[in-house]
C-alpha cells in the first residue's frame, strides 16, 4: 500500500477535507469509467488511490463555480 500524505493532499485542496474528499470522489468515478490516468501507477491500484496520487501531484485541482442566479 503506497501512502499518501494528508498534508500534501489538503494543499491541493485549499485545506477542505469536504473539498478533498468530493474532488477525490468525483476523479474516481470518472477513472472507474474509463477516463486516462494522470499519472504512472501500478495497474493494480484502485480507482480512489489513483485519483488520490493524482491530486497530491497537482494533476487534477478543483474550480469554484459561481452559482447560477
Amino acid at each position: 500500500m503506497v501512502y499518501v500524505p494528508l498534508e500534501k493532499l489538503l494543499d491541493e485542496s485549499g485545506s477542505s477535507v469536504y473539498k478533498l474528499v468530493i474532488l477525490a470522489s468525483k476523479r474516481a468515478l470518472e477513472i472507474a469509467e474509463g477516463q486516462p490516468k494522470l499519472v504512472d501507477v501500478n495497474s493494480a491500484m484502485k480507482p480512489s488511490t489513483i485519483a488520490l496520487h493524482e491530486i497530491a501531484e497537482g494533476k487534477v485541482k478543483y474550480k469554484k463555480v459561481k452559482a447560477e442566479k
